[in-house]
């Protein structure tokens, strides 16, 4: 194999939504930090060294062409953290309400997840 220098944490994720206003209170709760961008096709938070761009469903086709997007749970996002049960708890106490968890799941990892706006799964996961 070639070199894998390009490998590693990722600089970016981008997510699509439909509503960016709603997306963008969800994440401000979700992620508990002001953005670090905005437009009026985006808005992108900081996750650790990951940034997480959520854009506005009118401009996803131009960036990705000739693609197109789908619809549905397609991903799962992990954060990792270290107490699961207190970021479930911080969560709630910020208005989301988790999808399932916290839970031990078969493979050693408890997790809790929630979901965003636009359909997007997040997972806060510590290992056991």
């Amino acid at each position: 194999m070639g070199d894998t220098s390009w490998a590693g944490t990722p600089a970016a994720l981008t997510i699509f939504t439909a509503d960016l206003a709603a997306s963008r209170a969800w994440y401000l709760s979700f992620l508990g930090a002001e953005p670090v961008h905005e437009d009026g096709e985006s808005v992108v938070f900081r996750a650790g060294d990951t940034l997480v761009n959520v854009l506005h469903d009118s401009a996803v086709e131009e960036l990705i062409a000739p693609a197109a997007a789908g619809r549905g749970v397609r991903a799962v996002y992990t954060l990792g953290v270290e107490d699961v049960d207190a970021a479930a708890e911080e969560l709630r106490a910020r208005g989301l309400v988790p999808l399932n968890g916290p839970m031990d799941r078969p493979w050693g990892v408890r997790t809790v997840s929630v979901q965003d706006p636009g359909g997007h799964v997040w997972e806060l996961a510590k290992a056991g």
